[in-house]
């Protein structure tokens, strides 16, 4: 944290969630819209797939790397960057109907992602203490808000406008937090110093996008075909390449032994798991209320119903996320983590068993909401807590891409058992009930399996007495950048920790 807090810290931190929550609506922008654009486009629907695909590709890479990058030569700066590329892809989607230049577009936006754990980042250097919690539960939370925000507003742009209009839209709302930040943001001073690792950053692009692909296009593909294969043969023997490379390197893209100890491998694999275990709730909600009467447990319901039932989850989310900070304050954010866990467990449960009416499919997918408000809240937090302040937009980036991993993986398995588990219903091939339940019961295993791993976590000790988190040097580590952080005048600072319970 920076020795002089930010002297307007209500704006700032309004600012950057509302950054946080464009940045989400923008994942799950084109969902609705999906089923409409090969004939909008002229395009087939492999090629349409790719609107979602591309997103998540560039999301991936981007978000760990420029979380790096800001570490090392400014966050406001990085932020600025990703809003600004964030408003040219949805202008170049407004601007054309070429299915090319719209995954070219959906692109772009995909990069900013890494928005979300700069925003924490920047709260951690210039809030007081008091305000730290707070303020990063609202800032994680924006992830799961704003997609479960954005499937009913888009829906409605789509059934009301022509769909050109929502591109035009998020182009004014980036535009909008780009004015918004150079006005309520400040440059923080805490900067980490040493050489931007290019290789650490290609290899884990290669091991990112190979395993991303063959996961969001085997089942289009095949899983035994030869490109899926090949993909999964390279993402391990390529990461292998680039573990050894990072362990060696002076200043490495990802700090392994950090990101190896308890606390941060835990973490992240809980993260992994309770992004998996929101996209089900999100996807299966918005289909299971579409599908036809003649299934006999369809609802038949339009587009924009669909999208609103997921309405009140993101305003539970909204309300949650002060609740979760002080339940990390009071208890620690592993608390909050595993409470947020078996709630999203119990969740499943509950829709489990109430497939059948809208408001009880509503109310199961709300308690859902509630248990992911709760988890990606304390997520930030536990991060911090274990990793040095001069690595908190890294981790917080990696922590980010784990909940992104976790949401392909949940995507592939939704899409492969409503296309396996099916039955004819009115003529057509339907997904049986059972293949709804199925995804709720994998689902809320997941879930549980995110409860046992934080169960594994560390306990925290109180703020009082814990000392300040103290980097792990490699073996041929920067002297400078052991000794401290490099503030923007270029003298070197030493870094504060992140306490818990402050």
């Amino acid at each position: 944290m920076s020795t002089t807090t930010h002297p307007r810290p209500r704006p700032m931190v309004a600012v950057l969630a509302f950054c946080g929550a464009v940045v989400a609506v923008m994942q799950t922008l084109v969902v609705p819209l999906l089923p409409h654009v090969p004939d909008l486009t002229g395009s087939s629907r492999a090629a349409t797939g790719w609107l979602v695909t591309v997103t998540l590709l560039t999301g991936a890479v981007c978000t760990p790397v420029l979380g790096r990058v800001g570490d090392m030569y400014g966050k406001r700066r990085v932020l600025l960057a990703s809003l600004g590329v964030l408003t040219a892809g949805s202008v170049l989607c407004a601007v054309s109907s070429d299915i090319a230049v719209l995954i070219a577009g959906r692109a772009l936006q995909g990069t900013a992602l890494a928005v979300i754990p700069l925003g924490i980042s920047i709260i951690r250097d210039e809030l007081p203490p008091e305000r730290v919690l707070p303020s990063i539960a609202l800032m994680s939370s924006t992830l799961g808000i704003g997609a479960a925000i954005g499937l009913p507003a888009a829906a409605l742009v789509v059934d009301r406008f022509d769909w050109h209009t929502m591109f035009w839209a998020s182009a004014a709302l980036g535009l909008l937090d780009v004015l918004l930040v150079l006005w309520t943001v400040p440059e923080s001073p805490t900067r980490t110093s040493g050489r931007f690792d290019v290789p650490g950053t290609l290899g884990l692009a290669t091991v990112l996008v190979a395993l991303l692909l063959a996961i969001t296009q085997g089942a289009a593909w095949g899983w035994t075909a030869p490109p899926t294969l090949a993909l999964l043969a390279t993402a391990p023997a390529v990461a292998v390449l680039w573990a050894r490379h990072e362990l060696r390197t002076a200043s490495p893209m990802v700090d392994l032994r950090v990101s190896a100890r308890p606390a941060v491998l835990l973490t992240n694999l809980a993260a992994l798991l309770v992004g998996f275990a929101f996209y089900a709730n999100s996807l299966a909600t918005a289909q299971l209320v579409q599908e036809p009467t003649s299934t006999g447990y369809g609802l038949g319901a339009s587009l924009v119903v669909s999208g609103l039932c997921l309405l009140p989850g993101g305003l539970a989310m909204v309300a949650l996320s002060p609740v979760s900070a002080r339940l990390s304050a009071a208890y620690g954010p592993r608390t909050a983590l595993a409470l947020g866990a078996a709630v999203m467990t119990f969740g499943y449960l509950v829709r489990f068993f109430t497939s059948h009416s809208l408001w009880l499919i509503v109310a199961g997918a709300t308690v859902v909401a509630c248990g992911t408000a709760l988890a990606y809240s304390a997520l930030p937090a536990l991060v911090m807590r274990a990793v040095p302040v001069t690595e908190t937009g890294a981790a917080n980036g990696l922590n980010t891409l784990m909940r992104s991993v976790g949401q392909a993986c949940c995507s592939a398995v939704v899409a492969a058992v409503l296309a396996q588990v099916t039955f004819l219903a009115g003529g057509r091939s339907a997904p049986t009930l059972h293949a709804y339940l199925l995804i709720f019961l994998i689902a809320g295993g997941a879930a549980l399996a995110a409860l046992a791993a934080t169960l594994c976590l560390p306990p925290g000790r109180p703020a009082a007495s814990e000392p300040a988190t103290p980097a792990l040097p490699s073996p041929a580590a920067d002297p400078a950048a052991q000794a401290g952080t490099v503030g923007t005048d270029g003298a070197t600072k030493s870094a504060p920790a992140f306490r818990e319970g402050t």
